[in-house]
């Protein structure tokens, strides 16, 4: 009896991690929302870290995270780096390409607690009197993520970390 639940137990793992293999090897998160300002003033807000800890829901969960700034002050060649607790890990970003009032591209690389390398974009359209805004983030899918993917959603957990962060830049956009 042992023997038989060890083999179907045995084929179950087997077949997860088969099923796993065959997920996608790239994943991509997206948001947007409309907020009522133009591209200009909003711009500023996302093109600047130093601005990120007013509106980032990453900066709220670790109201002790030690942040360091190099490179230029704003724009392209603008890198952050932080130290946070086990929540918010430790990485930097740098922003790579910046097209003012429309795109910011930053690549950012996660050192803890898991190492990852991706890219979050930011677009910016102008719609009437109002702008949609979208934030995306993009990257390579190894082995170990698409099994955890089987688990939990990173569409869900990042997604919402936009919503969050989207709302809040849209509070202080539309002031």
């Amino acid at each position: 009896m042992v023997k038989k639940i060890a083999v179907v137990v045995a084929v179950l793992v087997a077949g997860i991690l088969v099923y796993a293999a065959t997920r996608p090897d790239t994943f991509r998160v997206e948001r947007s929302t409309s907020i009522k300002a133009s591209p200009e003033k909003i711009f500023p807000l996302i093109n600047d870290f130093h601005r990120w800890e007013a509106w980032s829901p990453w900066e709220k969960i670790d109201p002790a995270v030690r942040r360091s700034y190099l490179g230029a002050d704003a724009g392209k060649g603008a890198v952050y780096i932080w130290m946070g607790n086990k929540d918010v890990g430790q990485g930097n970003m740098k922003i790579i390409e910046s097209t003012p009032s429309s795109n910011v591209l930053i690549k950012i690389d996660f050192i803890k607690p898991f190492e990852a390398h991706n890219t979050i974009e930011f677009t910016l359209e102008r719609q009437g009197d109002a702008a949609k805004v979208t934030q995306a983030m993009y990257g390579p899918s190894p082995f170990l993520s698409r099994l955890m993917g089987l688990f939990c959603s990173m569409d869900k957990m990042v997604g919402q970390k936009f919503e969050e962060g989207l709302a809040g830049l849209k509070a202080i956009a539309e002031k």
